[in-house]
């Protein structure tokens, strides 16, 4: 029996005042199944979870094989659209084939309107900001923004956002073990009023085998009760981030992860604790 729900801390899209929980669901892999099994199964109970312990922004891509058609379909079969902030991307080039594929990504979805369409890893990026603007315009998506998953590319986003003032929601990598984004991109975002989604928070999950085997620190048992939760709240504590998106396809991960939307949230002197510490493992 999974625990139950509590509130979520929730933190607002700059540009709108709109709140969203600060833990949200990736599917990248983790909902790349078919069309029954046991594994799909798994998804669907993940995202029955998900939703009822207070979940709501789940991001996909038309790179995930068809992870997009299976959060439709599931969250269709669950009863639960109406209850989550869906989130795409456009991943190919020239504005015809954006805007099929976009269209594409809205119907497996099963949407009415795309609640945030990002150009992923900023592929073609003026060509679809071009769609997207326009689209934001008519009402069929509700926020736009841009996406990458290495530190290398962290210059070219943050220029992306000086440019493009109008951009709503910026995603990249951000973990414990991959802080970079803390020196410039971070910063940026909030100065300049953008919305943070982090992906790779567990950096693939390859942190975890720094902690096999080993207790948390008793400093940190008042904030988090797994090393999940206390990977989570390291960046979570970040005032710049909006939501983490943790891919699961385990049940009880995601309740889990869920926990660490809960109770106190580091402070900046703790999370630099939180780094030195794992430093060490």
């Amino acid at each position: 029996m999974s625990a139950a729900p509590q509130p979520l801390i929730a933190r607002a899209i700059p540009k709108s005042g709109e709140k969203i929980p600060i833990v949200g669901l990736g599917t990248y892999r983790s909902f790349d199944v078919g069309g029954s099994g046991p594994e799909r199964a798994a998804a669907k109970e993940v995202l029955r979870r998900f939703v009822e312990h207070g979940g709501k922004l789940v991001d996909s891509s038309p790179m995930y094989a068809p992870a997009e058609e299976v959060v439709g379909d599931l969250a269709s079969e669950l009863g639960v659209l109406d209850k989550l902030f869906m989130a795409t991307k456009v991943w190919t080039d020239g504005r015809e084939a954006g805007i099929a594929q976009m269209q594409e990504s809205i119907r497996k979805m099963r949407v009415r309107r795309m609640d945030l369409m990002q150009v992923h890893n900023l592929r073609d990026l003026e060509t679809h900001l071009a769609t997207l603007r326009e689209w934001k315009r008519k009402g069929t998506i509700r926020y736009m923004g841009i996406t990458h998953y290495t530190a290398g590319s962290h210059r070219q986003l943050e220029d992306a956002l000086r440019r493009h003032r109008d951009i709503d929601f910026v995603q990249f990598n951000y973990s414990i073990a991959e802080r970079e984004a803390e020196d410039r991109l971070l910063p940026a975002c909030a100065d300049l009023g953008v919305a943070v989604l982090a992906n790779r928070p567990f950096a693939v999950g390859n942190i975890f085998s720094r902690t096999r085997g080993k207790q948390l620190p008793e400093w940190s048992r008042d904030f988090a009760s797994t090393w999940g939760q206390f990977f989570l709240k390291y960046i979570l504590g970040h005032t710049a981030l909006t939501c983490a998106i943790p891919a699961t396809r385990n049940p009880e991960h995601v309740v889990d992860n869920l926990g660490a939307a809960g109770g106190r949230l580091p402070d900046a002197a703790t999370r630099r604790r939180m780094a030195e510490y794992f430093g060490t493992l």
